[in-house]
Protein backbone atom coordinates (compact mmCIF):
# COMPACT_ATOMS: atom_id res chain seq x y z
CA UNK A 1 0.00 0.00 0.00
CA UNK A 2 2.39 2.68 0.78
CA UNK A 3 4.72 1.51 -2.10
CA UNK A 4 1.69 2.18 -4.07
CA UNK A 5 0.96 5.38 -3.14
CA UNK A 6 4.59 6.65 -2.82
CA UNK A 7 4.82 5.59 -6.74
CA UNK A 8 1.51 7.50 -7.52
CA UNK A 9 2.76 10.59 -5.91
CA UNK A 10 6.28 10.29 -7.85
CA UNK A 11 3.99 10.52 -10.88
CA UNK A 12 2.14 13.07 -10.42
CA UNK A 13 5.32 15.30 -9.83
CA UNK A 14 6.84 13.68 -12.92
CA UNK A 15 3.47 15.03 -15.09
CA UNK A 16 4.02 18.69 -13.43
CA UNK A 17 7.14 18.81 -13.87
CA UNK A 18 7.44 17.76 -17.44
CA UNK A 19 4.05 19.87 -18.30
CA UNK A 20 6.44 22.98 -16.80
CA UNK A 21 9.69 21.84 -18.62
CA UNK A 22 7.91 22.10 -21.75
CA UNK A 23 5.68 25.03 -21.52
CA UNK A 24 8.68 27.16 -20.14
CA UNK A 25 10.94 25.58 -22.79
CA UNK A 26 8.26 26.40 -25.21
CA UNK A 27 7.85 30.12 -24.78
CA UNK A 28 11.34 31.05 -24.71
CA UNK A 29 12.08 29.23 -28.29
CA UNK A 30 8.70 30.25 -29.98
CA UNK A 31 8.19 34.20 -28.26
CA UNK A 32 12.14 34.50 -27.41
CA UNK A 33 11.23 34.66 -23.31
CA UNK A 34 13.69 35.12 -20.34
CA UNK A 35 13.49 31.58 -18.92
CA UNK A 36 11.88 33.48 -15.62
CA UNK A 37 8.99 34.99 -17.60
CA UNK A 38 8.62 31.83 -19.33
CA UNK A 39 8.44 30.32 -16.37
CA UNK A 40 5.88 32.79 -15.56
CA UNK A 41 3.42 32.67 -18.43
CA UNK A 42 3.68 28.54 -18.02
CA UNK A 43 2.31 29.28 -14.36
CA UNK A 44 0.31 31.37 -15.10
CA UNK A 45 -1.62 29.00 -17.70
CA UNK A 46 -1.85 25.47 -16.51
CA UNK A 47 -3.09 27.11 -12.98
CA UNK A 48 -5.78 29.37 -15.21
CA UNK A 49 -5.14 32.40 -12.89
CA UNK A 50 -5.88 34.18 -16.46
CA UNK A 51 -3.60 37.36 -16.06
CA UNK A 52 -2.85 39.25 -19.17
CA UNK A 53 -0.01 37.63 -21.25
CA UNK A 54 3.41 39.91 -20.75
CA UNK A 55 3.83 40.70 -24.49
CA UNK A 56 1.46 40.01 -27.20
CA UNK A 57 1.84 36.24 -29.00
CA UNK A 58 2.35 35.47 -32.39
CA UNK A 59 0.17 32.93 -33.97
CA UNK A 60 2.86 30.15 -33.18
CA UNK A 61 3.08 30.93 -29.78
CA UNK A 62 -1.04 31.14 -29.59
CA UNK A 63 -1.21 27.78 -31.28
CA UNK A 64 1.38 26.33 -28.47
CA UNK A 65 -0.47 28.04 -25.94
CA UNK A 66 -3.88 26.13 -26.79
CA UNK A 67 -2.45 23.31 -25.98
CA UNK A 68 -0.16 24.11 -23.42
CA UNK A 69 -3.69 25.18 -21.59
CA UNK A 70 -5.34 21.93 -22.97
CA UNK A 71 -2.97 19.47 -21.24
CA UNK A 72 -1.51 21.41 -18.52
CA UNK A 73 -4.63 22.21 -17.44
CA UNK A 74 -5.87 18.39 -17.52
CA UNK A 75 -2.88 17.30 -15.88
CA UNK A 76 -3.26 20.27 -12.97
CA UNK A 77 -6.80 18.80 -13.05
CA UNK A 78 -5.36 15.43 -12.81
CA UNK A 79 -2.65 15.95 -10.30
CA UNK A 80 -4.89 18.00 -7.97
CA UNK A 81 -7.24 14.62 -7.84
CA UNK A 82 -4.69 12.11 -7.50
CA UNK A 83 -3.36 13.94 -4.56
CA UNK A 84 -6.98 14.25 -3.09
CA UNK A 85 -7.38 10.30 -3.22
CA UNK A 86 -3.96 9.93 -2.08
CA UNK A 87 -4.67 12.02 1.74
CA UNK A 88 -8.28 10.37 1.51
CA UNK A 89 -6.28 6.80 1.02
CA UNK A 90 -3.83 8.11 3.58
CA UNK A 91 -6.48 8.68 6.28
CA UNK A 92 -8.33 5.71 5.81
CA UNK A 93 -5.62 3.15 5.88
CA UNK A 94 -4.32 5.01 9.86
CA UNK A 95 -8.00 4.78 10.94
CA UNK A 96 -8.21 0.98 9.74
CA UNK A 97 -4.74 0.52 10.13
CA UNK A 98 -5.18 0.90 13.85
CA UNK A 99 -8.17 -0.90 14.05
CA UNK A 100 -6.92 -3.77 12.39
CA UNK A 101 -4.36 -3.61 15.13
CA UNK A 102 -6.26 -3.14 17.57
CA UNK A 103 -8.23 -6.11 16.99
CA UNK A 104 -5.18 -8.26 16.64
CA UNK A 105 -3.93 -7.41 19.81
CA UNK A 106 -7.34 -8.00 21.59
CA UNK A 107 -7.33 -11.89 19.60
CA UNK A 108 -3.52 -12.47 21.65
CA UNK A 109 -3.32 -14.90 24.10
CA UNK A 110 -0.34 -16.55 25.97
CA UNK A 111 1.71 -13.74 23.91
CA UNK A 112 5.06 -12.26 24.66
CA UNK A 113 5.20 -8.92 24.94
CA UNK A 114 8.97 -7.08 24.36
CA UNK A 115 9.29 -3.24 25.64
CA UNK A 116 11.76 -1.37 24.23
CA UNK A 117 12.66 -2.13 20.91
CA UNK A 118 16.55 -0.88 21.06
CA UNK A 119 19.95 -3.61 20.22
CA UNK A 120 18.43 -5.59 22.89
CA UNK A 121 14.95 -5.73 22.39
CA UNK A 122 14.94 -5.89 18.62
CA UNK A 123 17.39 -9.18 18.77
CA UNK A 124 14.74 -10.64 20.79
CA UNK A 125 11.99 -9.64 18.94
CA UNK A 126 13.86 -11.23 15.53
CA UNK A 127 14.53 -14.74 17.75
CA UNK A 128 10.64 -14.35 18.81
CA UNK A 129 9.45 -14.26 14.93
CA UNK A 130 12.13 -17.30 13.99
CA UNK A 131 10.17 -19.46 16.12
CA UNK A 132 7.40 -18.08 15.05
CA UNK A 133 5.50 -17.41 18.47
CA UNK A 134 2.93 -14.32 19.04
CA UNK A 135 4.34 -11.48 20.52
CA UNK A 136 4.09 -7.54 20.80
CA UNK A 137 6.89 -5.02 20.68
CA UNK A 138 6.12 -1.22 22.94
CA UNK A 139 8.43 0.98 22.10
CA UNK A 140 7.78 5.23 22.66
CA UNK A 141 10.07 5.90 19.36
CA UNK A 142 7.25 5.95 16.04
CA UNK A 143 11.15 5.32 13.88
CA UNK A 144 11.55 2.24 16.15
CA UNK A 145 8.05 1.10 16.28
CA UNK A 146 7.89 1.79 11.93
CA UNK A 147 10.90 -0.61 11.52
CA UNK A 148 8.92 -3.65 13.73
CA UNK A 149 6.04 -2.99 11.49
CA UNK A 150 7.82 -3.30 8.69
CA UNK A 151 9.65 -6.54 9.37
CA UNK A 152 6.23 -8.27 9.89
CA UNK A 153 5.66 -7.74 13.52
CA UNK A 154 2.90 -6.33 16.02
CA UNK A 155 4.01 -2.73 17.51
CA UNK A 156 2.33 -0.45 19.63
CA UNK A 157 3.64 3.25 19.79
CA UNK A 158 3.48 3.89 24.06
CA UNK A 159 5.72 4.04 27.03
CA UNK A 160 5.96 0.71 28.54
CA UNK A 161 6.19 1.82 32.25
CA UNK A 162 2.46 3.30 32.17
CA UNK A 163 -0.13 1.02 33.47
CA UNK A 164 -2.45 1.38 30.63
CA UNK A 165 0.17 0.80 28.07
CA UNK A 166 0.38 -2.77 29.54
CA UNK A 167 -3.05 -3.12 29.42
CA UNK A 168 -3.33 -2.33 26.07
CA UNK A 169 -0.56 -4.44 25.18
CA UNK A 170 -3.11 -7.34 26.78
CA UNK A 171 -0.42 -8.20 29.89
CA UNK A 172 -3.46 -9.77 31.63
CA UNK A 173 -3.21 -12.36 29.10
CA UNK A 174 0.40 -12.75 28.21
CA UNK A 175 3.08 -15.49 28.79
CA UNK A 176 6.36 -13.91 29.42
CA UNK A 177 7.45 -10.09 29.48
CA UNK A 178 10.95 -8.82 28.21
CA UNK A 179 11.50 -5.58 30.03
CA UNK A 180 14.63 -4.15 27.54
CA UNK A 181 14.49 -0.38 28.44
CA UNK A 182 17.66 0.97 29.03
CA UNK A 183 17.22 2.38 32.09
CA UNK A 184 17.05 0.16 35.10
CA UNK A 185 14.71 2.07 36.93
CA UNK A 186 12.44 2.32 33.91
CA UNK A 187 12.26 -1.57 34.04
CA UNK A 188 11.88 -1.73 37.73
CA UNK A 189 8.87 0.32 37.13
CA UNK A 190 7.31 -2.52 33.87
CA UNK A 191 8.30 -5.31 36.33
CA UNK A 192 6.28 -4.12 39.01
CA UNK A 193 2.79 -2.90 37.13
CA UNK A 194 3.44 -6.17 35.09
CA UNK A 195 3.73 -8.07 38.43
CA UNK A 196 0.42 -6.80 39.59
CA UNK A 197 -1.58 -6.63 36.53
CA UNK A 198 -0.75 -10.74 36.05
CA UNK A 199 1.66 -12.53 38.65
CA UNK A 200 1.94 -15.58 37.04
CA UNK A 201 4.21 -13.60 34.34
CA UNK A 202 7.07 -14.52 33.56
CA UNK A 203 9.54 -11.67 33.52
CA UNK A 204 12.75 -11.49 32.20
CA UNK A 205 14.74 -8.00 32.16
CA UNK A 206 18.45 -6.65 31.20
CA UNK A 207 20.14 -5.01 34.44
CA UNK A 208 22.97 -1.74 32.98
CA UNK A 209 24.50 -1.85 36.49
CA UNK A 210 25.29 -5.17 38.75
CA UNK A 211 23.84 -3.54 41.75
CA UNK A 212 20.61 -3.26 40.13
CA UNK A 213 19.97 -6.97 39.93
CA UNK A 214 18.86 -8.25 42.92
CA UNK A 215 16.25 -5.06 43.41
CA UNK A 216 15.16 -6.26 39.68
CA UNK A 217 14.71 -9.69 41.29
CA UNK A 218 13.46 -8.56 44.72
CA UNK A 219 10.46 -6.53 42.02
CA UNK A 220 9.62 -10.21 40.72
CA UNK A 221 12.21 -10.11 37.88
CA UNK A 222 12.57 -14.24 37.23
CA UNK A 223 15.69 -13.71 35.26
CA UNK A 224 17.99 -10.47 35.25
CA UNK A 225 20.83 -10.55 32.26
CA UNK A 226 23.61 -8.08 32.95
CA UNK A 227 25.45 -7.51 29.83
CA UNK A 228 28.65 -6.13 30.63
CA UNK A 229 29.58 -9.45 33.08
CA UNK A 230 27.68 -11.78 30.33
CA UNK A 231 30.33 -10.54 27.74
CA UNK A 232 33.11 -10.57 29.68
CA UNK A 233 32.68 -14.40 30.68
CA UNK A 234 32.18 -15.27 27.32
CA UNK A 235 35.32 -13.61 26.48
CA UNK A 236 37.10 -14.98 28.70
CA UNK A 237 35.61 -18.08 27.99
CA UNK A 238 36.12 -17.72 24.48
CA UNK A 239 40.11 -18.15 24.84
CA UNK A 240 39.86 -20.51 28.05
CA UNK A 241 37.26 -22.77 26.32
CA UNK A 242 36.54 -22.59 22.73
CA UNK A 243 35.58 -25.48 22.18
CA UNK A 244 32.67 -25.52 24.59
CA UNK A 245 31.58 -21.79 23.45
CA UNK A 246 31.33 -23.01 19.95
CA UNK A 247 29.19 -25.88 21.38
CA UNK A 248 26.92 -23.49 23.16
CA UNK A 249 26.79 -20.68 20.06
CA UNK A 250 25.28 -24.08 18.03
CA UNK A 251 22.66 -24.65 19.95
CA UNK A 252 21.43 -21.23 20.42
CA UNK A 253 21.71 -20.62 16.75
CA UNK A 254 20.69 -23.44 15.21
CA UNK A 255 22.98 -23.98 13.11
CA UNK A 256 22.07 -26.37 10.34
CA UNK A 257 19.26 -26.74 8.13
CA UNK A 258 17.05 -28.24 11.24
CA UNK A 259 19.46 -29.01 13.62
CA UNK A 260 17.91 -26.93 16.99
CA UNK A 261 17.90 -27.35 20.87
CA UNK A 262 14.28 -27.14 22.84
CA UNK A 263 12.45 -27.56 25.56
CA UNK A 264 9.68 -30.06 25.78
CA UNK A 265 7.08 -30.15 28.69
CA UNK A 266 5.64 -33.25 29.46
CA UNK A 267 1.95 -32.59 29.98
CA UNK A 268 -0.36 -34.71 32.62
CA UNK A 269 -2.21 -36.33 29.81
CA UNK A 270 0.55 -37.83 28.45
CA UNK A 271 0.96 -41.30 27.88
CA UNK A 272 4.41 -41.80 29.03
CA UNK A 273 3.90 -40.02 32.41
CA UNK A 274 5.21 -41.46 35.26
CA UNK A 275 7.10 -43.69 32.99
CA UNK A 276 11.21 -44.07 32.63
CA UNK A 277 12.93 -42.32 29.79
CA UNK A 278 14.32 -45.63 28.72
CA UNK A 279 10.46 -46.50 27.70
CA UNK A 280 10.44 -43.73 25.50
CA UNK A 281 11.90 -45.83 22.50
CA UNK A 282 11.37 -43.11 19.51
CA UNK A 283 14.69 -41.41 21.25
CA UNK A 284 16.72 -44.53 20.13
CA UNK A 285 15.40 -44.50 16.62
CA UNK A 286 14.51 -40.42 15.88
CA UNK A 287 17.90 -39.32 16.64
CA UNK A 288 16.80 -36.39 19.72
CA UNK A 289 19.10 -36.08 22.38
CA UNK A 290 18.06 -35.89 26.13
CA UNK A 291 20.77 -33.36 27.04
CA UNK A 292 18.82 -33.08 30.48
CA UNK A 293 15.17 -33.28 32.48
CA UNK A 294 14.20 -30.16 35.01
CA UNK A 295 11.62 -31.75 37.26
CA UNK A 296 8.93 -29.52 38.01
CA UNK A 297 10.37 -28.82 41.76
CA UNK A 298 13.52 -26.82 40.15
CA UNK A 299 16.16 -30.08 40.17
CA UNK A 300 17.73 -30.11 36.79
CA UNK A 301 19.46 -33.59 35.62
CA UNK A 302 21.93 -33.39 33.12
CA UNK A 303 22.53 -36.64 31.44
CA UNK A 304 20.08 -38.75 32.69
CA UNK A 305 20.27 -42.38 32.66
CA UNK A 306 17.72 -44.81 31.20
CA UNK A 307 15.68 -45.53 34.34
CA UNK A 308 14.79 -41.69 35.08
CA UNK A 309 11.40 -41.58 35.73
CA UNK A 310 9.10 -38.85 33.14
CA UNK A 311 6.59 -36.94 35.41
CA UNK A 312 3.68 -34.44 34.43
CA UNK A 313 5.47 -30.94 34.52
CA UNK A 314 8.93 -32.03 33.81
CA UNK A 315 10.94 -30.08 30.83
CA UNK A 316 13.21 -32.35 28.63
CA UNK A 317 16.14 -30.30 27.34
CA UNK A 318 16.39 -31.91 24.18
CA UNK A 319 18.71 -31.57 20.35
CA UNK A 320 17.48 -33.06 17.13
CA UNK A 321 16.07 -32.18 13.70
CA UNK A 322 13.20 -29.78 13.80
CA UNK A 323 10.42 -32.97 12.69
CA UNK A 324 12.35 -35.28 15.42
CA UNK A 325 11.35 -32.87 18.16
CA UNK A 326 7.98 -31.81 16.66
CA UNK A 327 6.79 -35.60 16.90
CA UNK A 328 8.57 -35.91 20.43
CA UNK A 329 6.62 -32.92 21.47
CA UNK A 330 3.13 -34.45 20.43
CA UNK A 331 4.67 -37.81 22.48
CA UNK A 332 4.87 -35.43 25.85
CA UNK A 333 1.65 -33.60 24.97
CA UNK A 334 -0.71 -35.95 23.94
Amino acid sequence: MQRRLLHRVLLIVGLVAFIFVVGTIGFVLIEAYSWFDAFYMTLTTITTVGYAEIRGLSRAGRVFNSFLILFGVSAMFLAIGAMTQTIIELELQDRYGKRRKRRMIEQLHDHFIICGFGRVGRNAAYEFQRANVPFLVIDRSEQRIEKATSSGMLGIVADATRDDSLREAGVLRAKGLIAALPSDAENLFIILSAKTFNPKLTVVTRASEEESEEKLRRAGADTVFTPYSMTGRQLADSLLRPHVVEFMDFGRSNIGPELRMEQVCVTPNAELTRKTLGQLLELRTSGVIVLAIRKKGGVTTFNPPPEFEISAGDFLIVMGERSNLQRLEQILTS
